[in-house]
C-alpha cells in the first residue's frame, strides 16, 4: 500500500513538474470536440505560460492546427468556476467588441457584445460559441458564459491518448 501510495505522488509530482498546471490530465466527456477529441479520450495538458496560447484565428493565419484544427484547444473553468470545459481557442476580443463564432471555416461576428476581454471558446462539433449562447448553473441561478480570462484556464491540450478516459468516466465524482 505504501509503495503505491509512493509511486502515485511520484507521478502527481513529475506530472505537475513538466507539465505545470492540475490537473494535467482530463478525461474527454462529451462529443463536443468531435470528430478532433472524441468521448473517453484522455487529454495532457500544459499550463499557457510553458506553452502559449494560439487562437484559431491567429493559427489560421500561421497555418498553425492542433488536434484537426487552427489554434489550440484549452481546457478552462467557465467564469472561474463549475466544471472545466475542453474547447477550441477561437479568437480573443476586447470588453465591447462583438462575439465571434466559427462557421464553415470562417469567423462571423454575432449580435452579443463582450462585456469583458477575453477569449472565445468553441467545441469543434458545435455551432456556437460558448460566450455566444453557453449558460453555467450555479447556486445564484444561470449564468451566461464570459470570455475566458487567463486564470481561468487550466492548460492548452497537447496530447491525446484514445479511448482510456473510459474508466475515469465510469467513476462518479
Amino acid at each position: 500500500m505504501v509503495s503505491t501510495l509512493a509511486i502515485v505522488g511520484a507521478i502527481v509530482i513529475l506530472g505537475i513538474l513538466i507539465t505545470g498546471c492540475w490537473p494535467f490530465m482530463v478525461a474527454v466527456e462529451s462529443g463536443s470536440m468531435e470528430p478532433n477529441l472524441m468521448p473517453g479520450d484522455v487529454v495532457i495538458l500544459m499550463h499557457p505560460s510553458r506553452v502559449g496560447l494560439t487562437t484559431w484565428e491567429e493559427g489560421k493565419q500561421i497555418e498553425y492546427r492542433s488536434f484537426g484544427n487552427y489554434g489550440d484547444v484549452i481546457v478552462y473553468y467557465p467564469n472561474g468556476h463549475g466544471k472545466a470545459i475542453i474547447h477550441r481557442v477561437i479568437a480573443y476580443v476586447n470588453a465591447s467588441e462583438s462575439i465571434p463564432e466559427l462557421r464553415g471555416g470562417r469567423l462571423y461576428a454575432t449580435e452579443k457584445i463582450a462585456e469583458i476581454s477575453g477569449y472565445i471558446t468553441q467545441g469543434d462539433a458545435n455551432r456556437y460559441s460558448d460566450q455566444h449562447v453557453g449558460t453555467i448553473y450555479t447556486k445564484k441561478g444561470i449564468e451566461e458564459i464570459k470570455p475566458v480570462q487567463e486564470e481561468w484556464i487550466v492548460g492548452v491540450a497537447k496530447l491525446r491518448i484514445p479511448l482510456i478516459g473510459y474508466l475515469r468516466l465510469l467513476i462518479p465524482i
